[in-house]
């Protein structure tokens, strides 16, 4: 684990494992590579490259008004070349599989697999997720501060009560005892709060590569948690019916996190939709 200078910034990075290359982009906007770390047994088969996107976590020496889709992708390639890879497979969850979706279309001889999992091509969560969470029985105010914390009109002081209020509705059934243990002895995440307010009020709002997503020609794999409330089944249909050579798995007894909640499941898939797919 260092933090590597990369171009204009110092992106903090992790590398591990042998074989095949494949990166790891965290989702967020706001968070870091923490969130992917139940993948690590994936370090048998490949060289797992974690790291947190400029303005996210770890990673330092930029304004977040710098966090543009442009400087995402362009960082990313860059430490590609930096690490001395021709090519890598790229796995995006969340807000990563947008940078992932962004990184195909501007380096599309970069990667040789696109695997995205929890994510969408568009700003669905903006409206959509408050609504889902309206039906699925939570009240008003819970309701209200999805809204809020999506559209990214919150304070620095608000995002983590905000935050709380609906955190469990990114679990099919949330683990307490778990998660208890993972804040005691495991990575502590480092979270950033002003990149999730400028991610969502500014980066993703209006964004879209949904009339794109026939450029992308790479073999792709979609996973997602079915019982997701930010990028739910028929979003991921949607990704998986333009996208031309794409395999979609919706993993059951998941949210928006079945990397943390279907390991072992998750993980297999990764492994046969790498050995089979042939770029």
């Amino acid at each position: 684990m260092t933090n590597v200078p990369i171009r204009d910034v110092s992106l903090f990075v992790k590398v591990i494992g042998q074989g095949y290359p494949l990166v790891l982009m965290h989702g967020g906007p706001g968070q870091d590579y923490t969130s992917l770390l139940p993948l690590e047994a994936l370090a048998d088969q490949f060289t797992l490259i974690f790291y947190d996107h400029r303005c996210n976590g770890h990673s330092t020496g930029a304004d977040v008004s710098t966090m543009t889709w442009e400087n995402l992708t362009t960082d990313a390639d860059a430490l590609r070349q930096t690490l001395g890879f021709d090519k890598w497979a790229v796995l995006g969850h969340s807000f990563g599989g947008q940078v992932a979706l962004e990184y195909a279309l501007h380096n599309p001889n970069s990667l040789s697999h696109l695997i995205l999992m929890n994510t969408g091509g568009d700003c669905w969560v903006h409206q959509n997720a408050p609504e889902i969470l309206h039906k699925r029985g939570y009240n008003a105010a819970t309701v209200q501060a999805a809204r809020c914390f999506y559209s990214g009109q919150i304070t620095v002081s608000e995002y983590f009560p905000s935050f709380l209020r609906f955190a469990g509705a990114y679990f099919y059934r949330l683990n307490l005892l778990g998660m208890a243990r993972e804040m005691l002895f495991g990575p502590r995440p480092k979270y950033r709060p002003e990149a999730t307010i400028f991610g969502f009020s500014q980066l993703i709002a209006g964004w879209t590569v949904m009339d794109r997503l026939g450029e992308i020609i790479v073999p792709a794999l979609i996973i997602a948690g079915r019982q997701d409330f930010i990028f739910p089944p028929e979003h991921q249909a949607i990704l998986a019916d333009r996208l031309p050579n794409a395999k979609l798995v919706l993993i059951e007894r998941a949210g928006h996190n079945p990397q943390m909640e279907q390991t072992a499941e998750v993980i297999r898939i990764i492994r046969d939709f790498v050995a089979a797919a042939q770029p």
